[in-house]
Formats: structure tokens, C-alpha cells, sequence
């Protein structure tokens, strides 16, 4: 006669999910130093910058804790993304609302990325998708064109101003690309989910 262990039940209460609740909690904050001064204090600037950063490094970290040891959670699952979604939604509108970013690119990337969110939620209990790997470079693209976008390039002035310009420019041709492939990832996410949501059905079914 075999028996089996039961099966032990991670604790919601673990370093990863407190890192996932630090980077929400760390959202108004960032919203406030980006949007302070109607975003032309370069002090101000800088403090959003370095805030949207730490937030960033934390969701690498609290990924790589719970895949190393095994503190995947239910909670985790729902606010990871969450809390993905909040930082860098607030980034696109707030550097749209301070005149950085054109509000046609916030519109796309948000329609792009809560769409993509609802769905991956609606059909975890059926359909778990990993992240492909075009959603790995549209996050990576996102980051650091955010990031540029975010320190106050253009606000700099004596020897600074010239490459100040020139690495806008540079943030801007990588926000172009994060666009394209921010729409490129999401037609391959709906596809496999698509795919993987039949599949799913029809083994219920038979």
C-alpha cells in the first residue's frame, strides 16, 4: 500500500509576496515625485527615477526567490502582475500627463497590457501561460525607455544639455521599439491562449 505525502501549502506571508506588496505601496509615491511640480523639477525627477528603479529590481528579485524556492502562491500569482501593471501603467500616464510621452503610445501599451492581464486572470484556472520570450523583451524595452523617459533629459542644461538631447532621442527610438513589440507579444499571447484554451476544452470534453 503507497501513501502520499500531502501536499505542503506555501504561506501568502513570504519575502516574495512582500516585495510584490512594497512595489504596489511604492506606486503613489512614484506618482507623486514624477508628477510634482508639473514634472520640471529635475530633484524631483530623479527621486521618481530612482523609485521607479528599486521597484523594477524588486520584481526581478521577488521572481527569482519564489521560483528558487518554491514560494509560488495563489496571492503571488494575482498581484505580480498587478503590481507590474500599476508601476509601469502609472509611468505612461504620468510622463503623458507631464508632456514626455505622446498619449497615443500610453493608450496602445495600457489597452495592450490590461487586456493581456484580464485574460491571463480570467483563464489561470484553466490555461496557465509562462511569459514567451517576445514578453520578456517588450518588458526589458518598456523598462528602459521608461527609464529614459523618466530622468529629466531634456531639463539639463550647460555641458549636459547636447547629450541630454541625444540620449532622449535614444529613448525614444527604444519606446518605438518597445511599442512594436509590446504589440507583437500580445498577438502571440491572445494566439496561445487561444490555442491552449481549445486544447483544454477538448480534453474536458473527451
Amino acid at each position: 500500500m503507497s501513501t502520499t505525502e500531502p501536499e505542503t501549502k506555501v504561506s501568502n506571508w513570504n519575502v516574495p509576496n512582500a516585495l510584490t506588496t512594497l512595489r504596489i505601496v511604492m506606486v503613489p509615491f512614484f506618482a507623486w515625485a514624477l508628477l510634482h511640480d508639473g514634472g520640471d523639477s529635475i530633484t524631483w525627477r530623479l527621486i521618481a527615477f530612482a523609485i521607479f528603479l528599486a521597484a523594477m529590481i524588486t520584481d526581478k528579485v521577488d521572481g527569482d526567490i519564489a521560483r528558487r524556492h518554491n514560494l509560488i502562491t495563489n496571492f503571488g500569482k494575482i498581484a505580480d502582475p498587478i503590481a507590474d501593471k500599476a508601476l509601469t501603467g502609472m509611468a505612461f500616464v504620468g510622463l503623458s500627463i507631464i508632456g514626455e510621452l505622446w498619449w497615443w503610445v500610453t493608450v496602445i501599451v495600457l489597452l495592450r497590457e490590461w487586456s493581456v492581464t484580464l485574460l491571463r486572470l480570467s483563464i489561470m484556472k484553466h490555461v496557465v501561460l509562462a511569459a514567451n520570450r517576445s514578453g520578456k523583451v517588450k518588458t526589458v524595452l518598456q523598462t528602459i525607455a521608461l527609464c529614459g523617459f523618466i530622468l529629466p533629459l531634456r531639463l539639463l542644461e550647460g555641458p549636459l544639455e547636447v547629450p541630454g538631447e541625444v540620449l532622449w532621442y535614444v529613448a525614444a527610438v527604444l519606446m518605438a521599439a518597445a511599442v512594436a513589440m509590446t504589440l507583437w507579444s500580445g498577438y502571440e499571447f491572445f494566439r496561445d491562449a487561444r490555442h491552449q484554451h481549445r486544447e483544454a476544452t477538448a480534453t474536458r470534453d473527451a
